[in-house]
């Protein structure tokens, strides 16, 4: 990556609705020149795609929470396998698998503290696999929608 798909990329990240076009305008190149390096970056899988941000608080998941996972034993099987359960559940926003304490910290999105703790109680913990759960309740999740992508020289 040279110093113009970093500038390219910063602005897309800015917002990816915005077309390419304005993009352009922003770095100082021509509109073609922009759509020829995103579609560069697209290809070689610097950029994978875009996504829609919703207000899970709106869509009546107001209670967030980071529910780290450890699995016993620890095999490639029993990994795998409540992955791909826990990816699957409506609760479930994002998964990582992690190393260390946890296996894995899932984040959930759920309608009340009730419905929190049925997630847990009810769904994780009478899985046979599971060994421990710690829950932390999210209060406020900040992001910047766009990543440090190093000096552009």
């Amino acid at each position: 990556m040279d110093a113009l798909d970093r500038s390219i990329l910063r602005a897309w990240m800015t917002d990816a609705r915005r077309s390419l076009r304005d993009v352009a305008a922003e770095v100082g190149v021509s509109a073609t020149t922009v759509h020829d390096r995103a579609r560069a970056l697209q290809r070689r899988g610097v950029v994978r795609g875009s996504r829609l941000e919703v207000d899970l608080a709106a869509l009546g998941r107001p209670v967030q929470a980071l529910v780290s996972v450890r699995v016993r034993p620890p095999t490639r099987a029993n990994i795998e396998d409540f992955r791909d359960w826990v990816a699957a559940l409506p609760e479930t926003v994002g998964v990582f698998v992690t190393s260390g304490r946890a296996d894995f910290l899932v984040h959930v999105a759920v309608a009340s503290n009730d419905a929190l703790y049925s997630f847990v109680i009810d769904r994780l913990t009478s899985r046979e696999a599971i060994a421990d759960v710690e829950t932390s309740i999210i209060y406020e999740h900040l992001r910047d929608p766009v990543v440090d992508l190093g000096p552009d020289a």
